[in-house]
């Protein structure tokens, strides 16, 4: 049955940013919640809505999502979930309420509807007792993370009495279309991810306490450097909220009578304090960290003392460990950091070593209580904490041998299945082939079994082993991504775009030319798709006028040899895409963008335009398409596509993206990034299946409006600047960029080729970038830029 209409019952954050998310992916939800008394019975569910509509942020994609949201009240409304294809209920988490709910909604609802509780406690089978086998069959536990729309694990929790197709119904539906990574769990307390992550938090912050680590050194040597966020421990509390921080782990001590590390789920009495004295984080203004504004009216981020509960401005942290191993691969970096000794004497090494090794133990311990297998448990903690390696891919960095004896020489429990593993002469739990991850141990079969993964689930750190990678120099690869499609990887800082970067785009075409490939893919796996051009290509020419030309045009033209390319090819951006990532993005063939990408032209605020193609290519995807009639006025779209250069648009989705004009109709906006690259590979392919043929570079496929459209841009810019609403060199850049949308120096319209516009911009690019405000610009931010990590 094909899931269309949904009824999300509970309003709050949780319950208002499931039924966005749903709406962002195109479906009809009805959203409910207690009736208000007297007047308007919708009053408390449209407030709480109204809170969704102004989220930060954004819970909505685009604002026409707001359409597919119906609201409604439990006493008028309930009625509504007999046309539900799945409800979906998030109300208070207490068990007597949710069985009451569920009693109502089991007299309603149609017989083939899928019913889910979003919890992250409560015993799913307790809140379907007692209901009709009906019932029982089609329900299960939904625990979405919060917010919805950006936190990309759902852990699925089925009963006893759950039907499997019920679970590949909802698991299907929510990676494909809502974008979600499903794992699906035990009905056991907390789950997993949070049951994991609760003793991971629980057990650093109590040593942190006990053993004199201030809040800023514990984040530090929890953050990044272990392949965390570089919210480490007590920042993620702040964040979450202390409160919630408390209720989760006393919940989990009183659900756990039988677990052998259960004392760990006590809170420490300086966290009881802090959560008595309301100082519960972000959302009251202060926790374990503070904002204070200083003297001169610049912020100041304060930090908690352990001891004393007072604050204090927040200290830079330096340690040893982190200097010397944060620029290792986090592999290598675990590995050195667990093997060296001179670590385990080291303050901060020794404290990621003594906190580390109880948490894999612990982990381990878990199965097959919580999962059957090491992959269920990383995956669950990659996706809900959005650690790099969960604990089994840790341990196997490490090594899983040198990690018992460290345990054992700390009398940390080992479980007997762990050893077994090894016994029997499997040394990892996961088991690759040629850099590809095939199989994960599993302890009750006490061999290897496939990992689960979605067929369009592409991994590049698998591909480019040995047999895969075909090229590769300091800033890109060239992969083989099977049945004829290659892949160009960008893997330099930011994934910035630089001469190396262009260089191996100009190997992958060559290499596409010969018979045996039928597409390239651009697509890489970093933090950001790309961060634009690296600027320092064109600093070193700044006094050279005619090394900085060349330099342009040679990008220029290496980016356009994509458009022309003779077969199909497909970029596949996710995430940030700025500048010269976009201006290669627009090149391609062919689109496909995850739902969460930010793309745009931001060169403006350098104090430069778009020069790598990018205005010719919002001419060419907005004006052009009109101006096949003689009775459209192309001013209009060429004005939209002026504001989304000079004012840098920066869609905050793809949806988004798409109405800013970077997008074509044939474009394909994908929800779950997981599935992106598969889905650009199958696109190559189908494109070549269907005879794919090149645009004509000679063809004459741009609009240029000429001296009128000219003429009336310059006055708008001009009045801005009278007005004092933009500074002369404001002016002066949007000048340029009228220069270049109108065609220049053109009389009339014309319809000119994609090459006469590449001239216009890299010649209004060049007197830019010898503008002295533009180089100002530039140094000002070279010099207050932050280090760029993938």
């Amino acid at each position: 049955m094909t899931i269309k209409n949904i009824v999300v019952v509970g309003a709050g954050t949780m319950g208002g940013g499931i039924a966005a998310h749903c709406a962002n992916s195109g479906f009809n939800v009805t959203l409910l919640d207690i009736t208000a008394a007297g007047g308007d019975p919708n009053t408390i569910v449209q407030s709480l809505w109204d809170k969704q509509l102004k989220m930060k942020p954004a819970a909505l994609m685009n604002a026409d999502a707001a359409r597919l949201v119906v609201l409604g009240n439990l006493d008028d409304d309930l009625k509504l979930v007999k046309d539900a294809d799945w409800i979906i209920e998030v109300i208070i988490e207490q068990l007597q309420p949710k069985r009451d709910l569920m009693k109502r909604i089991d007299a309603l609802r149609k017989p083939d509807s899928i019913v889910s509780s979003n919890t992250s406690g409560i015993p799913i089978h307790a809140i379907a007792e007692g209901l009709s086998e009906g019932f029982r069959t089609h329900f299960c536990g939904t625990h979405f993370f919060n917010p919805p729309r950006y936190l990309k694990l759902l852990e699925v929790i089925p009963t006893a009495d759950t039907l499997p197709e019920i679970i590949q119904r909802v698991t299907k539906f929510a990676e494909d279309k809502l974008g979600k990574s499903v794992v699906v769990c035990k009905d056991t307390p907390n789950f997993i991810a949070n049951r994991i992550g609760s003793f991971v938090g629980q057990y650093r912050a109590l040593a942190a306490i006990d053993n004199d680590y201030t809040v800023e050194e514990t984040d530090a040597l929890c953050g990044p450097i272990i392949g965390n966020p570089k919210t480490g421990v007590f920042r993620l509390s702040d964040v979450v909220g202390i409160d919630v921080w408390g209720h989760v782990t006393r919940n989990l001590y009183e659900l756990v009578p039988d677990d052998e590390s259960r004392e760990i789920f006590k809170l420490a009495g300086v966290v009881e304090k802090v959560i008595q004295n309301k100082w519960l984080g972000n959302k009251t203004g202060q926790g374990f960290y503070k904002t204070v504004k200083a003297a001169d009216g610049s912020r100041e981020f304060h930090a908690l003392n352990l001891k004393t509960l007072e604050y204090s401005p927040s200290i830079k942290v330096r340690f040893d460990v982190i200097g010397e191993l944060k620029d290792l691969p986090l592999s290598e970096r675990l590995h050195e950091l667990f093997t060296n000794p001179k670590w385990q004497e080291d303050r901060g090494g020794g404290f990621i070593i003594e906190t580390t090794l109880p948490i894999l133990a612990y982990s381990a311990r878990r199965i097959p209580e919580i999962a059957n297998t090491p992959f269920e448990i990383d995956r669950a903690m990659e996706l809900g904490y959005a650690t790099e390696s969960g604990p089994f891919k840790t341990w196997d960095a490490i090594g899983v041998a040198h990690g018992i004896e460290l345990m054992k020489a700390r009398d940390i429990a080992v479980p007997t299945w762990v050893d077994h593993m090894l016994s029997i002469g499997h040394q990892t739990f996961y088991q690759t082939i040629d850099g590809r991850t095939v199989g994960v141990y599993d302890p009750v079969k006490a061999t290897y079994v496939p990992v689960d993964r979605h067929k369009l689930n592409i991994i590049l750190s698998e591909s480019s082993g040995t047999q895969r990678e075909l090229k590769r120099n300091a800033s890109a690869s060239l992969l083989d991504l099977g049945d004829g499609v290659l892949c160009l990887e960008f893997h330099s800082k930011g994934n910035t775009i630089d001469q190396f970067a262009l260089d191996m785009g100009k190997a992958a075409l060559d290499t596409l030319t010969n018979d045996a490939w039928r597409g390239l893919v651009i697509a890489n796996q970093g933090k950001e798709f790309s961060l634009g051009a690296n600027i320092g290509m064109f600093i070193m020419a700044l006094g050279d006028l005619t090394a900085l030309e060349k330099a342009v045009r040679t990008a220029q033209y290496a980016i356009l040899d994509f458009r022309f390319a003779p077969k199909p090819v497909v970029a596949a951006p996710r995430q940030r895409v700025l500048g010269g990532g976009t201006e290669i993005c627009m090149a391609a063939s062919r689109m496909v963008v995850a739902a969460e990408t930010y793309m745009g032209l931001p060169e403006i605020g350098v104090g430069i335009i778009p020069g790598w193609g990018g205005c010719k290519e919002l001419l060419r995807r907005n004006v052009s398409p009109h101006m096949t009639s003689d009775k459209v006025d192309a001013l209009e779209h060429l004005q939209k596509v002026f504001e989304t250069i000079a004012y840098a648009k920066i869609g905050e989705s793809a949806a988004q993206v798409r109405r800013n004009g970077f997008l074509t109709d044939a474009d394909v906006i994908v929800p779950n990034d997981e599935h992106l690259i598969g889905y650009a590979k199958q696109t190559a392919l189908a494109m070549a299946d269907a005879g794919y043929v090149p645009p004509s570079r000679d063809a004459r496929s741009v609009y240029a409006i000429g001296s009128r459209g000219k003429a009336a841009m310059t006055m708008a810019v001009e009045s801005l600047r009278w007005g004092k609403f933009i500074s002369a060199h404001d002016a002066l850049i949007a000048k340029k960029l009228t220069h270049v949308l109108c065609g220049g120096d053109l009389t009339a319209p014309t319809w000119v080729t994609e090459d006469y516009i590449l001239d216009l911009e890299r010649e209004a690019e060049l007197s830019l970038f010898t503008e002295p405000k533009t180089q100002e610009r530039i140094t000002f931010m070279l010099k207050n830029a932050k280090p760029l990590r993938n």
